[in-house]
Order: structure tokens, then sequence, then C-alpha cells
């Protein structure tokens, strides 16, 4: 039986002009999220803040990582136009911050990585004032693929280290803890792009684990960092081990400080690209 979840944890329903001109931009331009997709809490707030996450080269990933909710099938291939979707959205929504992220494509020889470039260089071109963040997969640690992204010059990357080394391969079985630390390190030391990466907890982790994992990406030169709770999103997927209290925030922040990540986000319903804009 499921643990029922904390009242803290929950977000109310809302349903403004400014959330339905969002969700008619997007389906105007045939676009995906992973607000929608990865049935993110803050889905909601976002929206009334006029913004959302683009979930880019569809929506059915290569991997089966047990606590997404994205279904694990085989993708279709890529949209050309949807690059073009993107910037237009990015305008229409008049956007000064755009977060892109992607399934998983190990389909693909370069991970998919052109086609986040192609996905930056339009935005460029049509909202040149607007930055960029981009939340990618691995690309299972091919250089070029992350060369072909440092070219692109996103202003910020983002790649998730999700949890720690000792839960990593049963949380992320087609994953590698280290291929994800050496994508954030090897993005530091070849460009002058910031890092990001974040962790859910909740998973089983303890205290000490998550003081490594963070240790581990300071080294890796990681400039900005989300923490949030782990929610299940199915009777399917990973049972959640722990509802971390409020207050257990507090001592996460200090932990953070203490390790020498100053930039980060750390709370209940923190994700990856919430308020993303803020910490840039």
């Amino acid at each position: 039986m499921r643990e029922r979840l904390p009242e803290y944890l929950k977000r109310p329903i809302i349903d403004t002009d400014t959330t339905r001109n969002v969700r008619k931009i997007l389906k105007h331009n045939c676009l995906n999220t992973v607000c929608e997709n990865a049935r993110c809490p803050n889905k909601n707030e976002c929206y009334t803040k006029n913004t959302a996450t683009f979930l880019i080269m569809g929506n059915v990933c290569t991997r089966n990582c047990r606590y997404c909710n994205i279904s694990c099938e085989k993708p279709q291939p890529l949209d050309s136009n949807e690059p073009e979707h993107i910037a237009k959205a990015v305008k229409d929504l008049g956007l000064k911050y755009a977060v892109i992220t992607s399934v998983t494509r190990d389909d693909l020889e370069d991970g998919g990585a052109e086609h986040f470039a192609q996905c930056i260089y339009q935005i460029r071109k049509t909202s040149p004032d607007t930055k960029i963040e981009i939340l990618t997969p691995d690309f299972k640690n091919n250089k070029s693929a992350l060369d072909t992204i440092i070219n692109a010059r996103p202003d910020v990357f983002n790649h998730n280290i999700e949890t720690v080394r000792a839960i990593f391969k049963t949380a992320r079985p087609q994953g590698n803890y280290d291929n994800s630390l050496e994508v954030l390190k090897y993005i530091k030391e070849n460009s002058k792009i910031e890092t990001k990466s974040g962790l859910m907890i909740g998973l089983g982790e303890t205290f000490d684990q998550i003081e490594e994992t963070l240790k581990d990406l300071h080294t890796c030169g990681c400039d900005i960092l989300t923490i949030g709770q782990y929610i299940q999103p199915s009777k399917a997927h990973l049972p959640v081990a722990k509802y971390y209290k409020p207050e257990e925030y507090d001592k996460l922040k200090e932990l953070a400080a203490s390790v020498g990540i100053t930039r980060h986000q750390i709370g209940p319903l923190v994700r990856s690209s919430y308020n993303a804009a803020s910490l840039a």
C-alpha cells in the first residue's frame, strides 16, 4: 500500500486565461512538454507564469528509468520542423528564458545533439535576447555530440545525476553514474557554459550518500544544483522510501553550501527547470 502523499506536496488545479493560452500555443505548434509528459506537480504554476519546459524529439524514450512517467517505446523519426516550432512558441510566449529538454534517443548516432543545437540556433534567430537552458541525456558520453552542444552555446547546460551512486543502477539501469559526471566535467572544461545538475531524494539514499554525490558534482565544476522529493508516478514505478520533511531541506541547503555549491534550489517540489531563470 502506497503511503499517502503529504499535504505540503499537493498542488491545486489552476485554470486561467494564461494557462489556457500556454496550452493553446503549445498545441498550435504541435509541441510536447515535460510538464505534461512527466506529470510535473508545478505545471500549473509555471503555466500561470506563461512558461513551460519544452520536450523535444518525441514523447517516448529509448530508456526505461524506473522513476520516470515517460514511456519506453520505439521512437518516431525526428521532426525536422520541430526547432522552428520551438522558436515560434518561445517568441509567442515572450519568453526571456527558455528551457528545452528531451527524451533519451539512443537510436540516434549523436543521441540528438544536433537537434538540440538546431533548436538553439532557431531560437537565437527569432528571439536573440532569450537565454537558453538545455537539459540533456548523457549522449552515452559521446564527445563529438557534446562538442555539437558546446558549439551551439546554450547559456546553461543541465544534465541530471538524478540519484546517488548506490541507487543509480536500480533507478537508471541503462545509465552510468560516472558517465553522467564525465558529461558535466567535459562541458565545464571545454566551454564557458554554466553547468547544472539535480537529484531526486526519497529513493532510499542516506544523508552521507547525498553528501558524496554533491561532492562529486562540485568536483566536476557543477555551478547550479536542484534537489526535490521523488513522487511515485504509478504503482509500476519505484516506491517512495521516504518523504523528506520541509525542515530537512534546510539541512540539505547547508550541505550544498558546505561542499561549495552556492547556487541551488532545494525544496519538496523543486524540479530541474523550476524557476530556472532565477538561478541563471
